[in-house]
């Protein structure tokens, strides 16, 4: 049910995340499939039935610490297990990898989010993330 992405699910992919409300103007989605797959530390997981993409999750790490991204669920599906099967399978990827710590960002109004993270264990760290877009209009 849950296999890596290829280049050819681009398009269905950030439908996904479209459909979840996890893109956003300053970021291009096919620009972040693209350097997912293309990274030798990182991929996108898949959850799929009978031909459609139901679920995705983005993964990567910098040797250290391992990154979640684009957690998604197809609406209709949410609340079926699918989200937490997701977790898991990147959960492994990074731990075969070798990675000894999990994190991932949540915008700080996404309560669903949070609750979802919260109910499968994860904990808020203290730390504070602070960044800067390196291009001009802000894509990434």
């Amino acid at each position: 049910m849950i296999a890596p992405a290829i280049a050819d699910d681009a398009d269905r992919v950030v439908a996904l995340w479209q459909s979840c409300g996890l893109t956003r103007p300053w970021n291009d989605p096919h620009a972040d499939v693209a350097r997912a797959l293309s990274g030798a530390t990182s991929t996108i997981l898949l959850a799929r039935e009978e031909g459609h993409t139901i679920g995705s999750v983005m993964v990567g790490h910098d040797g250290h610490r391992g990154w979640l991204y684009y957690l998604a669920v197809a609406p209709d599906r949410q609340g079926q297990g699918i989200g937490r099967a997701l977790f898991t399978a990147a959960e492994d990827w990074l731990r075969d990898a070798g990675t000894p710590k999990l994190q991932l960002m949540v915008r700080s109004d996404n309560d669903a989010a949070l609750g979802f993270y919260h109910a499968i264990g994860l904990t808020r760290q203290d730390v504070i993330v602070l960044g800067r877009f390196l291009t001009a209009d802000g894509s990434t």
